[in-house]
């Protein structure tokens, strides 16, 4: 069993950073690959970026490469990511979820544990 719990979120003008955490909790976190989803108000819920178990392979979005950076830190247990450049369309909740890696994809997938999400708001 894994719990997760994210932090950091918050609102922030445009052009302008957040850090995320994920703090996780059980003894298998460093098993499992993580990922970051977000999930604006009428969509779907959409993968962001993602980290294989080690920290050596990540795998971003379109949407948000060279703008966001994922990284972990399995002597914590926290996975992070770090966003710079932020725009309103940014705005969603994010959520971390311990998975699997989709190498053809490049996306996490067969989440086995979600988080229960950090709101993030960036003003225009």
């Amino acid at each position: 069993q894994v719990q997760l719990v994210e932090s950091g979120g918050g609102l922030v003008q445009a052009g302008g950073s957040l850090r995320l955490s994920c703090a996780a909790s059980g003894r298998t976190f460093s098993s499992y690959a993580m990922g970051w989803f977000r999930q604006a108000p009428g969509k779907e819920r959409e993968f962001v970026a993602g980290i294989n178990w080690s920290g050596g392979y990540t795998y971003y979005a379109d949407s948000v490469k060279g703008r966001f950076t994922i990284s972990r830190d399995n002597a914590k247990n926290t996975v992070y990511l770090q966003m710079n450049s932020l725009k309103p369309d940014d705005t969603a909740v994010y959520y971390c979820a311990a998975g699997s890696v989709d190498i053809i994809r490049g996306v996490i997938t067969g989440i086995d544990y979600w988080g229960q999400g950090t709101q993030v708001t960036v003003s225009s």
